[in-house]
This record gives structure tokens, sequence and C-alpha cells, in this order.
């Protein structure tokens, strides 16, 4: 028995010694990394990672990123980009570590990363342990995640400010609970800056080929401006940057000999931004009536349902189609006035006759708006509908592509420069509010 304790005692210092080297060579990459940017949030941090990362780029700063969202995506300071690798296709925040190491291999300027964490506790470690960001971005407090961080938005708004920088900046977008974040803010002796998105122009957005908001985009250009990256190359930078494969988009399919006009909007899936998303689309001209929602339900998201069925009255559509199950979730939740509207095509169908049935009633033409969750039969009506030959303005139908149309092609980004240092409150930012020295 004295042995096995022994050999159980040496395994734990070893596993303990381990850790503890992992943790300075983590360290040790990291602050070869002079300025690294953690975007938090509810809705946008994928979009917003890719435009933070475009416009640093068009500056000239060696820039690596990392999103989460619809498809995790490691993007070189080239602007290529290549999927995260994860075993057993398993999200974990240890895989941060590896994104450090490679930031770091390519000698960035900048790393701009994407939270992960969802729990309140991994947010804090993710900052505090795994990134240690110098800028933080918490670009809004949407009412999602309610089990993890709620129940109520002022507690996802604390819980979000778990990734705030100790002694550095933070970048929101956030009106409605941003008394709530300059507390949060206060006690970590962080700058909160609030935007405004009205400081983006409509010709500044117009420039984007994807649909994109200013929110996003005026948060993108205040991380620019505090790196030293003036407007004009930032902005450069972002409309020659990749979209995230969840972006909003709208695209035009020929589907036998009627046309259809499909907003998927599945990525937004709290009805806050679904409703948003909805109403730009409409003021761009994306898309237009006839309006028929598809909502997609999903057996393990009852209450996102109901949601989504709640929001059709405020949508108002010609025609809704419930698909997935249980749609029964959603359809109770439809107001009176649109009960005799909506076509339950519940189940489990296979693309084809999925697709036929939502199109037996489209007259000619029609706009399908996407929402609820892209999970199941949502993924099968998008991959039917990727089949269909896609209608683009060389073949004479015009696709909306806003009020400016889009956008000249970019000027070619300048060559790399190092950054200058970040000025905050009138002196150098640092590393020394960080634990240990700077190699």
């Amino acid at each position: 028995m004295t042995y096995l304790y022994f050999v159980f005692l040496a395994l734990c210092l070893g596993t303990l010694g381990a850790g503890v080297a992992e943790q300075r060579r983590h360290r040790a990459h990291l602050y070869r990394i002079e300025h690294r940017v953690l975007v938090n949030g509810i809705r946008g941090k994928s979009s917003i990672t890719r435009l933070c990362a475009g416009a640093l780029r068009g500056g000239g700063l060696v820039t690596t990123a990392k999103t989460t969202g619809t498809a995790a995506r490691f993007i070189h300071p080239d602007g290529s980009e290549e999927p995260v690798f994860r075993k057993w296709d398993i999200a974990n925040v240890v895989e941060q570590i590896g994104i450090v190491r490679r930031a770091a291999a390519y000698r960035s300027d900048v790393l701009v990363i994407e939270c992960m964490a969802v729990m309140p506790d991994l947010q804090e470690i993710n900052q505090s342990k795994l990134i240690q960001s110098t800028i933080g971005v918490l670009c809004n407090v949407r009412e999602d995640h309610l089990a993890e961080m709620g129940p109520t938005l002022d507690d996802v708004a604390r819980s979000l400010s778990r990734s705030m920088p100790v002694g550095g900046v933070c970048v929101t977008a956030e009106k409605d609970r941003l008394a709530i974040l300059q507390q949060e803010a206060d006690k970590r002796d962080c700058e909160l800056i609030a935007v405004d998105p009205e400081s983006v122009t409509d010709a500044e957005l117009a420039g984007f080929s994807w649909v994109t908001f200013k929110e996003n985009v005026a948060i993108a250009l205040k991380v620019a401006e505090l790196l030293g990256v003036n407007r004009t190359l930032a902005l450069t930078g972002m409309w020659s940057a990749p979209p995230d494969p969840g972006v909003l988009s709208v695209q035009t399919r020929a589907v036998g000999d009627k046309q259809v006009k499909l907003a998927n909007v599945f990525a937004a899936n709290d009805p806050e931004s679904t409703l948003m998303n909805i109403e730009r689309l409409l003021d761009q001209g994306a898309i237009t009536p006839p309006l028929h929602v598809v909502i997609n339900c999903r057996p393990d998201r009852v209450e996102r349902n109901r949601q989504m069925g709640a929001l059709i009255a405020q949508i108002d559509p010609d025609r809704v189609v419930l698909i997935g199950e249980p749609t029964r979730s959603a359809q109770v939740s439809i107001e009176e006035p649109w009960q005799d509207k909506v076509t339950d095509l519940g189940g489990a169908r296979g693309p084809g006759e999925l697709l036929d049935a939502i199109m037996a009633g489209v007259d000619r033409t029609a706009s399908l708006v996407a929402i609820g969750n892209i999970h199941g039969q949502g993924e099968v009506l998008l991959h039917a509908l990727e089949q269909m030959p896609e209608i683009t303005p060389d073949d004479g139908l015009p696709v909306p592509a806003g009020p400016a149309g889009p956008p000249a092609r970019p000027a070619p980004l300048p060559a790399p420069r190092r950054p200058r240092r970040l000025v905050v409150r009138g002196s150098i930012f640092d590393h020394d509010h960080r634990p240990g020295k700077r190699p």
C-alpha cells in the first residue's frame, strides 16, 4: 500500500509540474503578441471578429484571428482561413491555447479572438488565464443562454462583463444596459467606450458586399482607432474581409418555374436580433413581399420555438411555414389573426419533399425568411435550396444589394507594419496589470 501511495503522489506531482510548465509556455506565447482583442456578447461576435481583423490588416498590422460561431475558423495574417480542428467535434475552451501558440508563431501584432465560453466562470477563466486581452469587446446583451447566464438580462450583462480586461479597455455598442456595464467596468478599473452606430454612414455601410450592421462596423472602427489605424485604411480592410459562413445573407433561387429569395436568418436565433435582421433586409429592399416566414422547431429549444412564433405578429408575413418538431410549440404562440396563414410541415422530411411542400404555397415569386435554429430540418431546407440554380445580377434578374449597390473593388492593402503603442487615459497602455513580467 505504501508503494501505491508513493506512485500516486509521484503522478500528482508530475501532473502539477506539467501544468505549471504549460502555463509558463502559454504566458510566454501570450506576451509575444502585443495586443489581444477578445470579442464577447450575444449576437454578432463572429462578424465583429472578422471586421476587427480586416480593419487591422488594412492598417498594416500583422493580425491573426479566430472565430467560433457557425463554423470555427482560424484566420491567417494574409486573410486566408482554415477550419479549427476539434476532436470528436466537441468545442472546448482549452483550444484557445493552441490558437495563441499559432498566433505567436506568426509574430502577430494583434490577435482578435471570439469568446467561446458561455458559463460565467468559464468566461472569466478564458479572459484571466487563456487570453488576458488588452482590449475587450462586449457587442450587445440579448435574450439568449438565460439558463447559464440569466435568468434576467441584467444578469446576462453582468455575466458577459466577466470577460472585461482588468485595467484595460472595453468597447461596446450596448445601450439599454450601459449603466450596468459601466458599473462592472468600474469594478475592474476598465475604461468602457460606448460607440455610436450612427457614426457609420450609409455610404460606408454600402461598401460591404454582404449584410452587416452599423453597430458591428462602429465597434471595429473604434478598435482600429485604439490601435492607431485610420478610418480609411480600416474601412478598406473591412470591405476586403470575407464574411462569416453564418452571416445574414439573401440568395435568389429558381425552383422550377418559380423564384424565391432566401433570407437565411438562422444565425440570429434570439427574438430581438431576428426582428432587427428582417427589418434591415426589408429596409434595404433585399427581400420584398410576399413574405413567407419559415420557422424551424427543435425539441430541445421549445422556449425558442415559442419566441419565434410570438414574433409573427410583428413581422406580419403573408404565410407562416412550420418545419421540424414540435411545431405546436411555435403555433400556440402565433396570434389568432395569423393562424389561418400557418402551414404545418412538422416532422422529419427529405430535402425534395420539404422543398416541394414549401413551394406548393408559392405562386410565382416569394421571399422565404428562415428563422429559429438551423439544425435539423433547417439544414435540410438550406441543402435543398443550394441544389437549385442561383439567379444573379448577370442573369438580368438583379438581387438587391442595398441602396448604393455593390461596392467598388477596394485598393490593395499596405504591407504589414509594427503597431503603435495603445494610449489609454493619457498614458501608455502596457501589460503591467497582469501577473508576471513580459519577456
